[in-house]
């Protein structure tokens, strides 16, 4: 089958790849230059990485087999994280239950609450009931009301602002149960892995292998129309020229979706703008020596213009894969509509500048070799109460027009094991379909929310 995708993302290229495998001829379509969307890289001066921060969990068993299969299995590196959290002014390690014992913020016993919450977090299955209580609620009840002042709430404030009022127990739910499950069972540590070359090596790599199955991928390429065609198929125009493909899966936007997707190919029920985004402006420091010794600081203080600090380096071989650098995330969460996304380059280094003083105020401006601000306006949906039942439903309408994106996530991280947990599952209710001749007819099937 000659089968184009549009969308050169992570769920994109994983499934333009599997494809491939399978014997279709693919070609991708991604309007960006630079393919990875989220996942993509930047060039920071001495070195290329990622522009937003990522790694990988030990649980992450859909991307882990992905990165065997094309051959980057050996590539993938581990490391023994620490983790640390910043109150009052000081920088405190919560990296073994011994530090966490000592953690000098909340009582003995509500350590043991806390403890037994994030337990039981890690062994919930039914997610959907904690979607009709707010997170605040649920948090104090589990956790009891000192807990939640003195850690939780900060927290919340520091990842969504107010927003956090809105937001149901799903949301801290779904960080709890990931994060618990990147511990190392027998040593109860943390471990964390990274690709060499970071996920540019990652999408070379399956752009390369797409072209080895006799597919095509093409980046700076914006897909204009997707059309029926009356013999079977569909029509995909893109630079006012219209190109022939028996099947067509789009990975991208619901918005884009409606945007060019014709009528007849496609429903899509619900209000739209019913669902909201965070979106993130990261700083991105590179220095000349590390900022701290852990991969990820909570920051409980409102002070500080920035969610945590992400000690990439702590993760990533400085020698190896920066040059001898060190590298640092600054993310700063916020809805995709807010006005501070949309400030200048300059006004959003002030801002992360003033904040990096308050924190490291022994830090010197020949310590820092470059600055950097990377946004991104649609990271993921805020899971507001009943969030499921706000999810646009999407419905295809013709055989041969198939549709498979991040909205129908309501109860995971977005993270990229989700991202091609989700590409299997696809491929494993839908490959078949994708086999089938194109007839030209019409088949009504739905995209529902996809839990994992």
């Amino acid at each position: 089958m000659k089968i184009a995708i549009i969308g050169g993302g992570f769920m994109g290229m994983t499934l333009a790849y599997r494809l491939g495998r399978r014997g279709h001829l693919v070609t991708v379509f991604e309007r960006d230059k630079q393919l990875g969307g989220l996942a993509t890289h930047h060039d920071y001066g001495p070195f290329v990485w990622d522009r937003f921060y990522h790694c990988v969990l030990p649980s992450d068993t859909h991307l882990i087999r992905l990165l065997g299969d094309i051959g980057l299995g050996d590539q993938l590196n581990w490391r023994r994280m620490l983790t640390g959290f910043y109150v009052d002014q000081r920088f405190h390690s919560v990296s073994s239950g011994l530090e966490f014992l000592r953690f000098p913020l909340v009582s003995f016993w509500s350590k043991m609450r806390l403890a037994a919450t994030i337990l039981y977090c890690s062994r919930l299955e039914d997610w959907r009931r904690l979607e009709t209580i707010p997170v605040e609620d649920w948090l104090v009840r589990t956790c009891g009301r000192t807990t939640y002042e003195k850690l939780w709430r900060p927290l919340l404030l520091a990842k969504l602002g107010d927003n956090y009022r809105r937001v149901s127990a799903v949301f801290i739910w779904s960080y709890i149960k990931r994060l618990f499950l990147a511990r190392d069972a027998s040593a109860k540590r943390e471990h964390l892995g990274y690709v060499s070359g970071g996920y540019r090596a990652v999408f070379e790599r399956l752009a390369q292998l797409v072209g080895m199955g006799g597919g095509e991928v093409r980046a700076g390429v914006t897909v204009t129309d997707i059309a029926p065609r009356p013999e079977g198929g569909l029509w995909v125009t893109h630079d006012g020229c219209p190109e022939p493909f028996d099947k067509v899966v789009f990975t991208s936007p619901v918005n884009v979706l409606q945007k060019i997707a014709d009528p007849n190919l496609v429903h899509v029920s619900g209000d739209r703008t019913g669902v909201e985004y965070l979106g993130v402006a990261c700083a991105v420091l590179v220095t000349r020596k590390p900022l701290v010794p852990y991969y990820v600081v909570n920051i409980a203080d409102q002070r500080i213009p920035f969610t945590g600090v992400i000690g990439m380096s702590n993760l990533v071989s400085s020698e190896r894969e920066l040059a001898g650098y060190h590298l640092t995330y600054l993310p700063k969460y916020v809805l995709s509509t807010d006005p501070f996304l949309k400030e200048g380059d300059e006004s959003l280094r002030r801002t992360f500048s003033d904040g990096l003083r308050l924190m490291f105020p022994e830090l010197g401006s020949g310590d820092i070799e470059s600055l950097h601000v990377n946004r991104a306006f649609s990271v993921q949906p805020l899971q507001v109460l009943n969030y499921s039942q706000l999810v646009p439903r999407v419905t295809t309408k013709h055989e041969d027009f198939l549709v498979l994106n991040t909205a129908q996530f309501v109860n995971a991280t977005l993270n990229n094991n989700e991202v091609a947990r989700a590409v299997d599952e696809f491929l494993n209710e839908h490959g078949g379909r994708l086999e089938q001749p194109s007839r030209g007819g019409v088949l009504v099937a739905s995209s529902s929310p996809r839990p994992s």
